[in-house]
């Protein structure tokens, strides 16, 4: 990078069913998204169960290991036999999608007010707050405040309910006979440890890490409160072969794992969806030679990216900023041919992005095509009526929203998936375009077209390890070094209203700040007040907003909507996100929005801007990894500033810490059902 430096010192101081190709909020389609995943889960549920007793909804080997703990139960079998008598199942062939009807988006119903008043009664009496009503009667149903008064610790069901509090719930309620290997206790504390992990990225845990993990909460036998779950039915469990097959004779090593329901049923329908694309020709709805001659036009991997899609139902492609020309490129190809080709972004900025970059409609934002808000609709068997999808930023992709999205496919449809494998993967359970690549399960086209000048040169280095000295002569690349934290929340603010405006010529509101995290002295909440002061100070009569004010909308976690606020009035907060007029109900605002000067690389993803500065304060060396530099880096277009007080744990997060290791069933899943290598 170049010597430090700072830019030029700065002064002092009618039936609501979408038409085709319409739009709507991206709260609205991830509401409808949400609801679409419900649905699937209820009826892959009911395809697994009838009337049955707890814990019967278990299969293959999953039930056969099911029975061994229930024979240890009884005192069928001594223990040390549970975990090593089953044997990996065959896995079935990949089933045809269940075709769903479009869905006009709407929330979630709310409880009734009888449960909520119920629920509030008892949460009363265990000394819990009142405000816990809602979502405890929104996640535990309308026998709500009878499971909480039989079992206090489903408190842990709620969200941002912690193990002391349930504990100290269940205390208030049941007296000496709450104790820390109380049944119930366990098993809520097994669920409640794989809920902490799906956002995490992982679809399970091995069952050596859980029971650690229920251990440092204080539960006396982790083994059996496993054990428990499962025989309730509350968790799923697996056993995955390691390493090649062996024989008759021989013991196959397995790796047990345990799940939650929908994470298992999600990876499991994904791993269905994307066998049935692998394994199923494409329509032939373009001739051989068109799609030749459209590969022949093209340049370079845009050429490869086209002539691999024209023969395969699945194509992985990677590649930066610049490689978007190529999916552009295949995209136009397949407009050029008559096909019904559209395209899915993570974010309306990104749709904004690329939707420059092709001509005429076809560019939508994943949540809006799964709910039917925007993109083509849906055929009358319930599929997307398109023929070529090509999905940007496919590594932001969970496992429950890809399985949606394979699953919505029609038969003999192409996919691509499109990304930058260096960035920060998916908010949510899954690692499915990395899975994916490792997997060689499909062709995949790494682009050849790098990111151009001084910025292009320094993320390049950073996704291969190495932090390059960048001559950037019209600086796109500048350092600030600062000492503490003080020091680099005043430096940031003459950055972004004074500095980088005059020096570079990018405005504050093209500038987004990027540091590590929300809390901290140098988080995002510090920032955002100290930049607000600045760029827009005001009484925040609005909920704590001002018009004008840059924010962060989140209608779902791992979404997040840059925005800025237009008002409000008796419906709730009105924000612009990407030309989309959005309204926050006044109930949803403390959750949902944030200040968005400044984000976490995370919120970031999906979206660059003109001038990026990001903030590396003294206390953000354990957040630090390449996959965190690399995108937060690649988040400007012109200008990167870093505020930088980590001294050399910059370059060495950049060459020795990767990208946290994920728990994931997705390749074990898939490998039976792809063709045999010849």
């Amino acid at each position: 990078m170049s010597t430090p430096e700072t830019p030029e010192e700065p002064r002092s101081a009618d039936d609501g069913t979408p038409a085709e190709g319409a739009q709507v909020s991206e709260a609205e389609a991830e509401l409808a998204a949400q609801r679409l995943e419900r649905e699937r889960i209820e009826r892959r549920k009911a395809e697994r169960q009838g009337p049955i007793a707890a814990g019967a909804k278990l299969s293959g080997t999953a039930a056969e290991l099911l029975a061994a703990v229930r024979a240890v139960e009884s005192g069928e079998k001594p223990p040390a036999t549970v975990f090593e008598e089953a044997r990996p199942a065959p896995r079935r062939p990949a089933p045809e999608p269940v075709r769903r009807a479009p869905v006009v988006p709407d929330g979630p119903a709310a409880p009734a007010e009888g449960t909520v008043g119920a629920v509030r009664e008892v949460l009363t009496r265990g000394g819990a707050p009142g405000t816990l009503a809602a979502p405890a009667a929104a996640a535990l149903g309308e026998a709500a405040a009878d499971l909480l008064r039989e079992d206090p610790w489903q408190l842990l069901r709620v969200p941002g309910v912690r193990p002391e509090q349930a504990d100290g719930f269940a205390r208030a309620l049941l007296g000496g006979e709450a104790g820390p290997g109380d049944e119930r206790r366990g098993r809520a504390l097994t669920v409640w440890l794989l809920e902490q992990a799906a956002p995490a990225g992982h679809t399970v845990l091995e069952m050596a890490a859980l029971t650690e993990a229920l251990g440092r909460q204080g539960v006396p036998a982790p083994e059996d409160a496993v054990r428990d779950a499962i025989a309730e039915g509350d968790v799923l469990v697996f056993q995955d072969a390691i390493g090649e097959p062996v024989g008759e004779d021989e013991e196959q090593p397995v790796r047990v794992l345990v799940g939650l329901e929908r994470c298992a049923l999600a990876e499991e329908s994904l791993a269905d969806g994307l066998a049935r694309l692998i394994n199923s020709a494409p329509k032939q709805d373009g001739a051989a030679e068109e799609w030749e001659r459209a590969a022949a036009a093209a340049e370079g991997s845009a050429a490869d990216l086209i002539r691999a899609a024209s023969g395969h139902g699945l194509v992985l492609h990677t590649g930066g900023e610049a490689a978007l020309a190529e999916p552009a490129a295949l995209l136009a190809a397949a407009h050029g041919m008559g096909l019904r080709a559209w395209a899915a972004t993570h974010s309306p900025v990104g749709r904004q992005r690329f939707a420059s970059r092709v001509d005429g409609p076809g560019v939508a934002t994943v949540a809006g095509l799964l709910s039917g808000a925007e993109g083509p609709g849906r055929d009358p068997e319930g599929a997307l009526a398109l023929d070529v999808l090509v999905v940007l930023d496919a590594p932001q992709l969970d496992v429950e929203t890809a399985a949606l999205l394979t699953e919505s496919l029609p038969d003999g449809a192409r996919m691509a998936l499109s990304g930058d494998p260096a960035v920060l993967w998916s908010v949510g359970p899954g690692r499915v375009f990395a899975d994916l690549a490792a997997a060689r399960a499909c062709p995949q086209v790494a682009s050849r077209r790098p990111d151009p000048g001084p910025l292009g040169e320094l993320v390049s280095g950073i996704g291969v390890g190495e932090l390059l000295q960048v001559e950037a002569p019209d600086k796109e690349v500048v350092i600030v070094p600062v000492r503490d934290a003080g020091e680099a929340v005043h430096r940031t603010v003459q950055l972004v209203a004074d500095s980088v405006p005059r020096a570079i010529g990018v405005p504050a509101e093209e500038t987004q700040v990027i540091t590590p995290g929300h809390g901290g002295a140098v988080g995002t909440r510090v920032l955002n007040a100290a930049l607000k002061e600045r760029l827009n100070p005001g009484p925040g009569r609005f909920g704590g907003f001002d018009p004008g004010d840059r924010v962060a909308h989140s209608p779902a976690p791992g979404r997040t909507l840059p925005g800025r606020v237009t008002g409000a009035d008796g419906e709730g907060l009105r924000l612009d996100c990407a030309g989309e007029t959005v309204v926050v109900p006044r109930d949803r605002v403390e959750q949902s929005v944030r200040h968005g000067w400044a984000l976490t690389a995370h919120q970031a993803v999906g979206c660059r801007w003109p001038a990026a500065v990001v903030v590396l304060p003294g206390d953000a060396v354990p957040a630090l990894s390449r996959p965190w530099i690399y995108t937060a880096f690649s988040r400007a277009d012109r200008h990167l500033s870093v505020v930088h007080g980590v001294d050399q744990a910059l370059p060495r997060a950049v060459s020795e810490v990767l990208a946290k290791p994920r728990t994931t069933r997705l390749p074990v899943l898939l490998a039976p059902q792809l063709p045999a290598e010849e």
